[in-house]
């Protein structure tokens, strides 16, 4: 009987809350470094509608984890933005290109990936859990090639 009640009443509760803990801990650990390979995705990659083609690139490469569907179908947004640096004052501003996409004139300075809108529901929710809103993880990286070769004159997406 003492068994029964400790199981109920201590070890139930403290294995369900580890657990619920691993998982979110997974989950925000992927999202972290789900978010940095789209950015280096696009820092190496051209500058296509608005980052279209990073988001294309990172639903197709969700990594495995829980919510994964999410981060999949768009409930999760993926936002890619890129800045050019103004030359007189040195700030960030959003990057505006005169030329034709994916070519040597439209290469900005940074680019900035963030993924917003995440609640994650734990496999617990049966306990009654309601999801957890996370933060925004976002990441900035300095544009590298952006898929311009220095050889040649074309870039490839």
């Amino acid at each position: 009987m003492e068994y029964a009640l400790a199981y109920a009443g201590l070890i139930l509760p403290l294995t369900s809350i580890l657990i619920f803990t691993t998982q979110l801990l997974w989950v925000w650990n992927s999202a972290v470094d789900y978010t940095r390979e789209g950015a280096r995705y696009a820092a190496t990659h051209c500058v296509q509608g608005g980052g279209s083609n990073v988001v294309s690139h990172m639903q197709a490469n969700t990594p495995i984890m829980f919510d994964r569907q999410k981060f999949r179908d768009g409930q999760a947004e993926i936002e890619v933005m890129y800045f050019s640096r103004n030359v007189e004052t040195g700030e960030l501003e959003e990057f505006a290109c005169e030329g034709t996409e994916c070519s040597r004139e439209c290469v900005p300075d940074t680019v900035r990936v963030r993924i917003s809108n995440y609640q994650f529901t734990p496999l617990l929710s049966y306990f009654g859990l309601p999801p957890v809103q996370m933060p925004d993880f976002q990441t900035t990286l300095p544009m590298e090639s952006a898929g311009c070769s220095p050889e040649s004159e074309e870039c490839l997406p």
